[in-house]
């Protein structure tokens, strides 16, 4: 098991400047861009990845490679869907992966966690993301890396998924401990949800912890920073441990977060609120 899921931006720099100078086929490090913005900001990921890139970054969109039968937003494809992306990416299942953003929200933990849940073994999230690698002056460009097609497999891990289905179970059952990674406004329902037509309040049985008390300027707070936001809910750290949001991207960072203090079993509800609170059917707290 490796000893953490990010890995620093002088890391990558050097990492890339060596396999360069190596030329190495089998120690391939790929960069992926994984910005994602809200709707209403009007900012797109795909145009803004060609404005400026770290050198060899492919763009990962997303909302394109996702389940798009489903009117949910960026929801997990097959593992044909997703092997059949990726390799026109021309990623390898032996690449080593760092996955970055640009934008405000960090997207990037969505793109590691899929790969993680595609059984993809070497996938890690640059610390601080571009605006840190741009801050300190290494190396971007313009210029787009043409990669040949492989033949990506994958294998899903549904251990690391959770569907809603098994969620409501878990009302009753009480077996897992549920984690909202929205704002506190949005999760006690007093705010109301940026998508239209969703229903407010929170998961019954689920606890608060914002993406926002994990993070500052940008970066991810350090191991005992982490060890202390997290202290305050009482978890049991030895249980399980599922995490939901609005639409299924900053869950994932509460897993970024537990996999830094060492816990890497922790799944993720995929619908989130976008799914649960658009069906009446399905109960809410507030």
């Amino acid at each position: 098991m490796q000893n953490s899921p990010l890995v620093s931006t002088d890391w990558l720099a050097s990492k890339l400047a060596t396999t360069a100078q190596e030329n190495a086929a089998d120690s391939r490090i790929i960069t992926l861009d994984a910005s994602w913005h809200m709707p209403a900001t009007g900012r797109s990921g795909p145009a803004e990845f060609i404005e400026g890139l770290i050198p060899g970054s492919v763009f990962f969109d997303i909302n394109q490679i996702a389940d798009t039968s489903t009117n949910l937003p960026h929801t997990m494809p097959s593992a044909d869907v997703f092997s059949a992306k990726v390799s026109a990416l021309g990623i390898k299942n032996t690449d080593t992966l760092v996955v970055y953003e640009k934008g405000d929200i960090p997207t990037a933990t969505r793109v590691w966690w899929m790969f993680r849940a595609m059984g993809h073994k070497k996938v890690f999230v640059l610390d601080g993301g571009f605006r840190k690698w741009q801050s300190e002056g290494h190396p971007t460009t313009t210029t787009l890396t043409e990669r040949e097609q492989t033949n990506y497999r994958a294998t899903f891990d549904n251990s690391l998924f959770r569907t809603s289905d098994a969620v409501q179970r878990n009302i009753d059952s009480k077996t897992e401990q549920l984690l909202d990674a929205r704002a506190p406004g949005r999760f006690s329902g007093s705010v109301a949800e940026p998508r239209p037509g969703l229903r407010s309040g929170h998961i019954p049985g689920s606890k608060n912890l914002p993406i926002s008390s994990l993070y500052e300027n940008g970066a991810l707070k350090n191991k005992a920073e982490l060890q202390e936001v997290i202290s305050a809910l009482d978890l049991d750290l030895a249980g399980p441990i599922t995490t939901t949001c609005g639409s299924g991207v900053t869950a994932c960072n509460l897993a970024l977060a537990f996999a830094v203090l060492g816990k890497w079993d922790v799944a993720v509800y995929d619908g989130s609120w976008t799914e649960w609170g658009s069906n009446p059917k399905l109960p809410i707290e507030v």
